[in-house]
């Protein structure tokens, strides 16, 4: 993956701060138990995937756990990101078994439940980060609104009513970022 060493591109500077003031959280009593869900297409391309391995290896770095679908494409990125990045990554798999789960997952859970298992991520997420499309994904945004979590997105195919579209990954990252350290403000 090329982007491998975009995920240590330099920040804005508030981004760089958030991540800071985030870090810091996830070091203290007040930390974030909760994962932040990372959803996409299993066949992600590269602009895509080279963005979930970004937001996720910064996440990671700062802290948080992050929740996918487990498998290929933009999963395996994030999870790859976060995992590089010394995170935790959780993988919620539509199988029954761990066969198809990604290498960079420290927990695979499969469900046997099929793609029901997208209302699992959507439930488990603090806040969900969907990045390029697919009916998978439009699947797991809808459920994330409709119990009223904070949806961003980044590439989408489809824009969603109450989902916040970052034009870049460096807008994405400044809101998922604020809205990670000011959630309990």
């Amino acid at each position: 993956m090329s982007s491998q060493a975009s995920a240590s591109e330099a920040c804005s500077t508030r981004v760089t701060e958030l991540l800071e003031r985030l870090s810091a959280i996830q070091g203290s009593p007040k930390r974030c138990i909760q994962p932040v869900g990372i959803i996409g297409p299993g066949d992600g391309g590269n602009r895509e995937c080279e963005a979930a391995y970004r937001i996720a290896s910064l996440l990671g770095k700062a802290g948080m756990a992050v929740v996918s679908g487990g498998r290929g494409g933009v999963m395996e990125a994030a999870s790859k990101g976060a995992f590089e990045a010394g995170g935790v990554t959780i993988g919620i798999l539509p199988e029954e078994d761990t066969r198809c789960a990604n290498r960079y997952l420290s927990v695979a859970i499969p469900t046997g439940i099929g793609e029901m298992r997208n209302a699992l991520i959507a439930r488990s997420s603090i806040c969900l980060i969907a990045i390029g499309g697919g009916m998978g994904t439009i699947s797991e945004m809808a459920l994330g609104l409709k119990w009223e979590k904070t949806v961003f997105s980044l590439y989408e195919d489809i824009q969603l009513p109450g989902v916040k579209s970052a034009r870049d990954i460096d807008q994405l990252l400044e809101w998922v970022a604020a809205w990670l350290v000011c959630r309990d403000a």
